[in-house]
């Protein structure tokens, strides 16, 4: 029964955490929040302004939200260690199985809740428009652009979370030149803005028949899905739309019509493209939406007042700027220059397992803000 006692003893560890999370939390506060937007979600002229009323419900959800999630992780907690308890009591080692996967599934949750905790920042609960560039190299960056976008993708498979193409253009060989995508789930923005930087490879290149080592590099950029009832002050005649045909991997990713739209927010350089909609005008719509979320980002990264101050300056996709490396050869690792976070299983990590490298990011963000 040994093994109980140290299951016992690790979750008996875990209360401490317990506590620290519904503090951080703020429950016991969000409970009496609750109560009072429900009596005032059931008063007479709730719904007369529609903008308010959908503004409170919105955030009635997200407390529920937030005291539910924290409901189910303490229960199967208090579950757990019950479990284990009366294993004990009994000597009986036939519960063991049960209590190994509850726990291995319970502590993954625990951890994730723990990060929530992490994001404050005002768009950190949005959906993530991501972006990827290829490098200067050729085909062999436009291949690693394409592995980014994979894990990215399976980031999010991971997280529940879904993924929508809104522009993909692929690369002369193989891999892609470029690519945006939408991805909607809780604090997807909040997870991923650390994300944003370039991307450095390490390793033998199946392009090269010398069998030659090589190192390229790919950008990534996240901006929040920003609300609707967020506005942006962008002048027609700062913008140059330009509309083509669509394109992609034999209709794979997009719908081949002439309705893809391009604009250039000619004061800055920013250039944001959409293909994906049905519509010009849905890829339009899309495209000024992706344009006011880079405004914004770029505003509320640099500190400026006014969006009309960005200057559009952009670094190269290349040596000395990379915000991670991902060795394949001669060894394997992935290491964060920035927090100094690293990984030894690269497999995983290009599957999408990038928790760790997400964690340390947002921790280094709160200890020095």
């Amino acid at each position: 029964m040994i093994i109980f006692e140290e299951y016992k003893s690790r979750l008996l560890a875990a209360k401490d955490g317990l506590n620290e999370l519904r503090a951080a939390l703020d429950i016991d506060a969000g409970a009496s929040q609750i109560a009072e937007l429900e009596a005032k979600s059931s008063e007479s002229g709730f719904w007369d302004d529609m903008e308010a009323s959908q503004a409170a419900l919105k955030e009635l959800k997200r407390l529920q939200n937030k005291q539910a999630r924290f409901g189910a992780l303490y229960s199967q907690w208090e579950d757990l260690l019950t479990l284990c308890q009366l294993a004990l009591e009994e000597n009986d080692e036939s519960p063991l199985a049960d209590l190994k996967a509850g726990v291995e599934s319970w502590e993954p949750r625990m951890a994730s809740a723990r990060l929530d905790t992490l994001l404050s920042g005002e768009y950190d609960n949005c959906g993530a428009i991501v972006s990827f560039h290829a490098g200067a190299g050729g085909t062999e960056a436009q291949d690693w652009a394409e592995m980014l976008y994979r894990m990215y993708t399976r980031w999010a498979e991971r997280q529940g979370c879904t993924y929508k193409v809104l522009d993909y253009l692929d690369g002369d060989e193989a891999g892609m030149k470029s690519a945006v995508i939408l991805i909607e789930g809780a604090n997807a923005f909040g997870y991923l803005k650390g994300e944003m930087g370039v991307h450095r490879l390490v390793r033998i290149s199946p392009f090269d028949a010398s069998g030659r080592r090589h190192t390229s590099f790919a950008a990534i950029e996240v901006m929040p899905e920003l609300p609707d009832d967020i506005q942006v002050d962008i002048r027609d005649e700062d913008l140059k739309v330009d509309t083509y045909r669509s394109g992609g991997a034999g209709g794979q990713h997009v719908n081949k019509t002439e309705s893809a739209i391009r604009i250039t927010h000619i004061p800055t350089g920013i250039i944001v493209a959409c293909q994906n909609e049905r519509s010009q005008h849905q890829n339009r719509e899309m495209a000024m939406k992706m344009l006011k979320a880079k405004l914004v980002e770029i505003k509320e990264r640099e500190h400026l007042d006014r969006v009309e101050d960005i200057k559009g300056e952009q670094k190269a996709i290349e040596w000395g700027s990379q915000i991670r490396s991902y060795v394949f050869m001669p060894y394997t690792l992935v290491k964060d220059h920035r927090t100094g976070f690293e990984a030894g299983n690269i497999n995983a990590v290009m599957d999408g397992e990038l928790d760790g490298f997400i964690s340390a990011y947002l921790t280094q963000l709160t200890v020095n803000s």
